[in-house]
């Protein structure tokens, strides 16, 4: 497991500029509050997501563990102790909440198209659907079956046979 540098310092200075804003007396004129804190989690989230370089059902977890939960609910619930003259306020964890599953679900769904084209580029791929690939039981024959390829081709070179003329064959050979 891989630490992303870039991605742990952009979570940092976010978390230091909502801790800010958000536990501080700091007011900010003119912006509701709601959208700054959908834009505040969705920013956290998608920060904190790339920073672990791990399967994607691990940073998933994690990250909703971690930011949606922990940080979504325990902002408030800690805002709410503090004497800073700010009210505990559930749209607010609705709203942090909303931004981080958004977040969320952009970035699983990016990871997941990031994962499938890497490979690709490798030459890997996923088990063949309805009629793609070579059918291995048929030893990578498209259609037919073993007996019936057999008999399409003539052992000394007349091309290909029919069933109904390799019977005819057969006749005239015993008798």
């Amino acid at each position: 497991m891989r630490v992303r540098i870039n991605f742990a310092c952009a979570f940092v200075l976010v978390l230091l500029g909502a801790a800010y804003l958000g536990l501080g007396s700091t007011q900010i004129p003119q912006v509701n509050d709601k959208v700054l804190h959908f834009l505040t989690f969705f920013l956290l989230t998608t920060a904190f997501y790339w920073i672990l370089d791990t399967t994607r059902r691990r940073v998933l977890n994690f990250t909703l563990l971690v930011v949606t939960f922990g940080l979504g609910l325990g902002s408030e619930a800690l805002q709410g102790l503090l004497p800073n003259g700010r009210q505990f306020d559930p749209l607010d964890i609705a709203a942090n909440v909303v931004g981080s599953l958004l977040a969320l679900g952009l970035c699983t769904l990016y990871h997941k198209r990031m994962l499938d084209r890497r490979r690709r580029a490798k030459g890997y791929s996923t088990v063949p659907q309805d009629g793609e690939g070579e059918d291995l039981e048929l030893g990578g024959q498209e259609t037919g079956t073993v007996e019936e390829d057999a008999r399409e081709s003539s052992p000394n070179g007349e091309g290909r046979l029919t069933p109904s003329s390799g019977a005819e064959e057969g006749i005239e050979a015993s008798k």
